[in-house]
């Protein structure tokens, strides 16, 4: 592993502010489950079908129709809780949350309050290199999502679509152990790391498939070591969520207006109401949506349509030998297997595809070599033109046989980049591209001395100037390369001008 150190968090001085104030911050992530089924029916979960097409009787509460557990959503839960180190419930329920959306044709939500499926955990949330956080995870339940009201259609109807009505979600909630909003993005950016490394979220943002709601309180220095101290939540500040964030830059900027906001209202002598918020980005502001309700509220009771859910410790082992390399523990690999620097290999591991990409492209060379190829001129040439690592024109192979051709002194660092270049537009093997086009590299030290020779002989002035100051001395490698096409030796090439000029 990783030689960490655990950042305690400072108090966070806010621009305006009589006093010192501390944010307190807890998350509540809902990640659809990667399943092609419904958590209760059979129903696709195709994004991007014609409204109303992936719904079945039991998705729209027709009569008589009852829900049927689908066990690839309960073995893709349990197997994000062996991910969040967290403890799997062998059994667990479901609930009634009663509540009334025009999108929700039940009535009701089924989710689990009192028996959830996966109790506590945490994850690692990296502050930057060598620095980390540790957030708690409180649990994860299990619940199916509602539809959508759509509004703009029409000046006078609102429509609704179903085909998101009984997806399944994971509610993972974490722990008040957040303290800002730069660390509440980096939280869901390495929550969404985590999942899409497991595979059981594809944490599609834009797609609604990865949402977080924010909880934020303010609270007087000190007062957060009084609750970890008592788990007291008296001592915190009285808290507001804001719904449905699915940006990470949002999800910072809400979280600064929030806590201003409420500073605002207490250094005013007023007291802050708790409630559920949105956020406008238009705006940048929050608004009130509703009063927070507690689960009181919402008449829950254990659904009669469902009984208890009950797993045998070796189903749960089972899956736990399927896990993959997660993230910390690719990049503590990549670290010390590949002599990479703490960054780079968290560039490479950001995303599982890339950092598959990246082993291929090293195994059997340098890793830093390959590390320095990736992220520069791959990583770089694949952002100018907007393609992912999946699509990239270059595959690990050509990469590789490029990196090749540089260790072993067939090609230069400046040949590499124009070879890359040729291989990135127009395909083609890159060591069959080097021999047709004639872009081996010079070596024969007696050609790569008489072009040294020749520039020497043409710049008497500037030889006289070297001899003065020898930084000079790389205007006459440059000169060089320029005769030899860019071919020779650099190696070669200092070598020779520094014995020739006698430096």
């Amino acid at each position: 592993m990783l030689d960490l150190t655990y950042e305690t968090p400072k108090p966070k001085v806010i621009a305006g502010a009589k006093h010192d104030w501390e944010l307190v911050i807890g998350m509540e992530v809902h990640a659809q489950v990667s399943s092609k089924a419904k958590l209760f029916s059979g129903a696709s979960t195709q994004f991007g079908a014609e409204p109303n097409s992936n719904v079945a009787f039991v998705d729209a509460a027709m009569p008589g129709m009852l829900p049927v557990i689908n066990e690839f959503c309960i073995e893709q839960a349990v197997r994000t809780g062996l991910g969040l180190k967290a403890e799997i419930h062998l059994k667990s329920a479901f609930d009634r949350k009663n509540y009334f959306y025009p999108d929700l044709p039940q009535g009701y939500q089924i989710s689990q309050l009192y028996h959830p499926i996966v109790g506590e955990g945490e994850i690692l949330v990296d502050m930057g290199p060598g620095v980390a956080r540790l957030v708690r995870i409180e649990r994860i339940h299990l619940e199916q999502d509602a539809g959508k009201s759509i509004h703009d259609m029409d000046p006078n109807m609102s429509f609704v679509d179903l085909n998101r009505t009984g997806v399944a979600l994971m509610e993972i909630v974490s722990r008040p152990d957040i303290r800002g909003p730069e660390e509440a993005a980096a939280y869901v950016t390495k929550m969404r790391q985590i999942l899409r490394y497991l595979g059981t979220c594809d944490g599609n943002m834009q797609n609604g498939n990865l949402r977080a709601d924010v909880n934020v309180s303010i609270c007087r220095p000190g007062a957060y070591e009084k609750y970890m101290e008592t788990q007291d939540f008296g001592h915190l500040g009285t808290r507001c969520e804001i719904k449905n964030m699915n940006s990470m830059r949002f999800i910072q900027a809400a979280i600064d207006y929030e806590a201003k906001r409420q500073i605002a209202i207490v250094e005013a002598g007023g007291t802050v109401d708790q409630e559920t918020r949105l956020y406008d980005p238009d705006k940048n502001e929050t608004r009130s949506m509703r009063s927070k309700e507690e689960a009181h509220d919402y008449r829950y009771f254990p659904c009669p349509d469902l009984l208890p859910l009950e797993i045998e410790q070796g189903w749960v082992d089972d899956i736990a030998k399927t896990l993959p390399e997660l993230p910390d523990e690719k990049k503590a690999r990549f670290v010390t297997g590949f002599g990479l620097s703490e960054y780079d290999a968290s560039v490479l591991t950001a995303e599982v595809d890339a950092a598959d990409y990246f082993e291929q492209v090293a195994a059997g060379r340098d890793g830093k070599i390959a590390a320095n190829w990736v992220i520069n001129e791959l990583f770089g040439r694949l952002k100018k033109d907007d393609k992912d690592i999946c699509d990239s024109p270059v595959s690990p192979d050509q990469l590789g046989k490029i990196i090749g051709l540089i260790s072993s002194d067939a090609i230069s660092g400046k040949i590499a980049k124009d070879l890359f270049e040729i291989v990135y537009t127009e395909g083609g093997d890159p060591e069959q591209i080097v021999e047709e086009r004639g872009m081996k590299q010079v070596t024969d030290t007696g050609a790569i001395e008489a072009a040294v020779d020749e520039v020497i002989a043409s710049n008497p002035d500037q030889v006289e100037k070297a001899k003065q100051n020898p930084k000079l001395a790389g205007w006459f490698v440059g000169q060089v390369m320029k005769v030899t096409g860019g071919k020779a030796n650099p190696k070669a090439v200092n070598q020779l001008v520094a014995q020739k000029l006698g430096l």
